[in-house]
């Protein structure tokens, strides 16, 4: 039996999944053009190549799990950090800073990746959907702040956060790309929360 780093064998298959997985997501991040290979993959993760297989059965299944891990995961930070803030309005500050974050980790690239290497009706709804999620918090923060027109409001604060995104992407310094993005931003939702009280 091989030898284990972990207190359960299941915790142990976990584990090397979730080292396989990350060092894939760093293969995508640097701009890969085609799904890692199971040997630069394996390697970076410090397994053997042949360990792969004990977790996936082909390239397309880690591209598939590539798929299913990232998008949720981007989901998950931005939701719990604006589930920090103390106000419908930071919250909304929260949001913007929070994208912007993980822009600057790497994940809009490693998503960026993935939609080159398997563009498709599968990928475009997992998108699609994730796009959903990540706009739902956004949604309830602005309607909380009283805001007419919350849909509209979303997509214009979006369409800033998207513009920041290309900055931060360009090589702009991602810390006064943040603080520009939430300067355009706070005089609305502090007028807003204002205007609620």
């Amino acid at each position: 039996m091989p030898r284990i780093n972990a207190p359960t064998v299941g915790e142990h298959r976990a584990a090397q999944q979730r080292a396989l997985l990350d060092a894939a997501r760093e293969v995508l991040a640097e701009g890969a053009t085609e799904i890692p290979s199971f040997g630069e993959v394996a390697s970076r993760a410090g397994l053997a190549r042949s360990s792969m297989y004990q977790y996936f059965k082909s390239r397309q299944h880690l591209l598939e799990a590539l798929i299913e891990d990232s998008f949720p995961r981007w989901s998950a930070q931005v939701a719990a950090t604006m589930a920090d803030a103390d106000s419908p309005a930071e919250r909304v500050l929260a949001y913007i800073d929070a994208n912007l974050r993980l822009v600057a980790d790497g994940e809009h690239a490693i998503a960026t990746a993935l939609a080159q290497i398997a563009p498709g009706p599968e990928l475009d709804a997992k998108s699609r959907a994730m796009h959903a999620d990540l706009v739902t918090p956004l949604s309830d923060a602005l309607a909380e702040l009283g805001v007419p027109d919350v849909a509209a409001t979303a997509e214009l604060i979006n369409a800033v956060l998207h513009a920041a995104t290309r900055q931060v992407e360009r090589g702009e310094d991602v810390a006064h790309v943040r603080r520009t993005a939430a300067d355009l931003v706070r005089p609305f939702v502090t007028e807003c929360a204002t205007g609620a009280d």
